[in-house]
């Protein structure tokens, strides 16, 4: 078993698609399903069934793809440990955050990074804070940056910064009660929408019977939901603050908790020391920093 038809069974499995994987992965066609049958015939395992045109994993297959992912992804941190041993002048950095981090808070500490040390590839992905703790759980990036303090027990968390949430509506459109307003929300999973039903039951009220007029996938979709007068919307005053101040937005007497911006990485894995370099940029070496 090499890591090369590890990463080709990852790529399959991802895709249940060997022509799709095989251009991923820039290889032929021909090249990518040897690379499955050698890996299947040394071990005498089905890993895929053949379904009309298609294929999808066995259940051994499905078992494998997590031992398979957990074994690239150990390649990879080797890897980054010895291209980053030398001064860090080469080597990469996979950071994921939820959208209000990655929008408002991380670009500026990205740069510093950069600047500091503009040999380490730097790559973000965006996923709201769920999907971002099962992304880094999973070995695909090195360090998490997502809102709130999620429920990870396998992942270790520092506190990284504070930010006030707001709830906001058009200013001509403003509830008597916000009751039995309509609503604009994030999806769930998303760190914004989870501190908002929390604060709503603190307050006794009963999620269950709002009034949701629309569940949207980006703060900036709800703020200019918002905006447009479609309901009234709970985010970031980072993302409001612009929309507040010329007066598309105002905000409504309701409190809402502040929360926190939160510093994500494996407890079971080795923190390279470009991860490690970008944390003490970041936040001047303690794991902490104000908005």
């Amino acid at each position: 078993m090499t890591l090369e038809q590890l990463r080709i069974f990852i790529a399959v499995a991802e895709r249940q698609h060997v022509t799709q994987a095989a251009h991923a992965l820039n290889l032929t066609q021909s090249a990518t399903s040897a690379a499955l049958a050698a890996l299947q015939d040394r071990h005498d395992v089905r890993l895929f069934d053949r379904v009309g045109r298609g294929i999808e994993l066995t259940g051994l297959g499905r078992d494998f793809l997590a031992e398979a992912r957990a074994v690239v992804a150990r390649a990879a941190e080797a890897e980054a440990f010895l291209n980053t041993s030398t001064g860090l002048h080469h080597g990469s950095l996979c950071l994921v955050a939820s959208q209000t981090v990655a929008n408002y808070w991380l670009p500026s500490r990205m740069h510093r990074f950069h600047a500091t040390y503009p040999g380490i590839q730097l790559t973000l992905q965006i996923l709201n804070t769920e999907a971002a703790c099962v992304a880094l759980s999973e070995g695909k990036a090195d360090l998490a940056f997502v809102e709130d303090i999620p429920a990870a027990p396998n992942l270790s968390l520092m506190w990284a910064a504070t930010d006030q949430m707001v709830l906001v509506s058009h200013p001509q459109n403003i509830p008597r009660d916000i009751r039995n307003a309509r609503w604009i929300m994030r999806e769930q999973g998303s760190g914004t929408r989870r501190i908002l039903e929390q604060a709503l039951d603190k307050a006794k009220f009963d999620c269950a019977t709002l009034d949701i007029a629309l569940v949207l996938p980006s703060n900036e979709a709800v703020r200019a939901a918002a905006e447009a007068g479609a309901g009234i919307a709970a985010l970031s005053y980072l993302v409001v603050a612009d929309s507040l101040t010329a007066n598309r937005l105002v905000q409504l007497p309701f409190a809402l908790p502040a929360r926190q911006f939160s510093i994500l990485r494996p407890t079971q894995r080795h923190i390279s020391r470009a991860a490690q370099a970008f944390l003490d940029t970041s936040n001047g070496g303690t794991g902490q920093g104000d908005l």
